[in-house]
């Protein structure tokens, strides 16, 4: 054989130096287990983004915390050993403080409000903010509405969360609305709770049921109450020096697949619901459904929107609300 012919045949089959590698290559972490929606929005973002960019832009994913917890995982994405990171809303509080709002108790109406809100001009302005941050806010993941367990009792009322030691995340209103209910709450990473409410060091934890089930929360809680008292997004961000180096289209096929990823993972959620507090049930948990949730919102939402508002001023809790 011609050893042009040679040359042709080897690139035709895949085997010539570089054929067919990306041109940029893309590190994803984020913190949950490879069977929570997340970590499907994840893949659906890597699958978008090399189908639209002709396998130019490809994307590992690194999932369970394999980076690092939530705050290593930011800090090398804003260092630029990470690219890109998926993390509740609260673990960037303490570099955008208007992040918080997006997660205080009660603040939003409905499902619907929070995506009119997050994917609106209002969610665009805060992830605008992380930018001067060297972080590029991509879109708004799902966390999905948050659920109180614990081993004590089931929680039906204010005075059933009483003097329970409860895992926080590290937003400061949710540690402040925890102690209006009595509680007695206190910051962990996810990675370490597991072992947490297994030896007692906590009573109780509260996650979205998705995050409950892949957690396998279910082993070491025994009630589940469905009170839905917080929405919990998650920021997809990238560091913005990365995203800058991309192509212009490029980069708006990034955020483009990013946010149609949050309409996927959303859509899953809501369709496995049912399936997950079925299964929570078949592991043994004893599952609260339906509960009055006005007697734990009047203790809590008045005094966090003073206090959020005496830090930040009323502006955006108020933009939050004008939203349909």
């Amino acid at each position: 054989m011609k050893l042009s012919h040679l040359f042709v045949a080897l690139a035709a089959a895949g085997l010539s130096s570089g054929a067919f590698a990306a041109k940029f290559n893309l590190k994803l972490a984020h913190a949950v287990n490879t069977t929570d929606g997340q970590h499907a929005a994840a893949m659906k973002l890597a699958e978008l983004v090399k189908a639209r960019t002709n396998g130019d832009v490809e994307i590992t994913i690194f999932p369970a915390g394999q980076l690092g917890n939530d705050a290593a995982m930011i800090n090398g994405m804003r260092g630029g050993t990470i690219d890109i990171v998926s993390n509740g809303a609260s673990n960037h509080n303490g570099i955008v403080a208007n992040t918080a709002a997006m997660e205080l108790p009660f603040v939003f109406r409905s499902a619907q409000h929070a995506y009119n809100v997050l994917d609106g001009a209002v969610g665009q302005g805060v992830l605008d903010e992380m930018a001067t941050h060297g972080i590029k806010g991509l879109a708004y993941w799902e966390n999905g509405w948050r659920a109180f367990t614990n081993n004590k009792r089931p929680i039906r009322t204010p005075d059933d969360v009483k003097g329970l030691k409860i895992r926080s995340t590290p937003n400061p209103y949710h540690i402040q609305a925890f102690k209006l209910l009595g509680m007695n709450p206190a910051p962990m990473p996810i990675a370490e709770l597991y072992t947490a409410l297994e030896t007692g060091t906590f009573d109780a934890q509260e996650h979205p049921i998705n995050v409950t089930w892949s957690s396998k929360f279910y082993e070491v809680q025994k009630h589940l109450t469905v009170s839905n008292h917080i929405y919990s997004p998650l920021i997809v961000a990238m560091n913005k020096a990365k995203f800058d180096s991309l192509p212009a289209n490029y980069q708006k096929i990034m955020v483009d697949s990013a946010r149609e990823a949050a309409k996927f993972q959303r859509d899953l959620n809501a369709q496995n619901a049912g399936k997950v507090i079925a299964d929570l049930k078949k592991s043994g948990m004893q599952v609260v459904e339906t509960v009055d949730m006005a007697p734990f919102q009047k203790i809590v939402s008045e005094a966090i929107a003073k206090t959020f508002a005496e830090k930040n001023g009323p502006a955006l809790l108020k933009a939050i609300e004008a939203v349909k």
